[in-house]
């Protein structure tokens, strides 16, 4: 089963991502709270998805999605950074590091629900 990779340091924000994509069907979901957790799980899980804070302690958002883009396993997962740097200089970085989409918090959980299934339905998920 395809995986949804939810990395933010606050827990509140996981839980919320994490409560709005529990019904989507095709999916399981996976928690990290910083960089360094991501690279595992995601080296672990090879998420189709993954949900991606940019200011985090650690390994920030940007570098992670950087790393991810470079592992063979992780290369081809589509990365949302859902993030509060807002503006274009914040999205040209997420762009660079290699971000498939740009969400701003706050986000619409149903934004973040339609976006996660047009994902899934596109990558063939159930």
């Amino acid at each position: 089963m395809p995986s949804v990779l939810i990395v933010d340091d606050d827990p509140s924000i996981r839980k919320l991502v994490a409560t709005t994509l529990e019904d989507v069907a095709g999916f399981e979901l996976v928690e990290a709270q910083d960089g360094d957790e991501a690279l595992e799980l995601a080296r672990e899980e090879a998420p189709a998805i993954v949900l991606l804070d940019i200011d985090m302690p650690g390994i920030d958002g940007l570098e992670a999605c950087r790393r991810l883009r470079a592992e063979p396993e992780t290369a081809e997962a589509t990365v949302v950074m859902l993030t509060a740097a807002a503006g274009e200089e914040a999205e040209r970085a997420a762009e660079e590091a290699g971000a498939d989409l740009f969400i701003t918090k706050p986000f619409s959980p149903l934004e973040l629900l339609r976006l996660v299934d047009d994902l899934g339905q596109a990558a063939g998920a159930d």
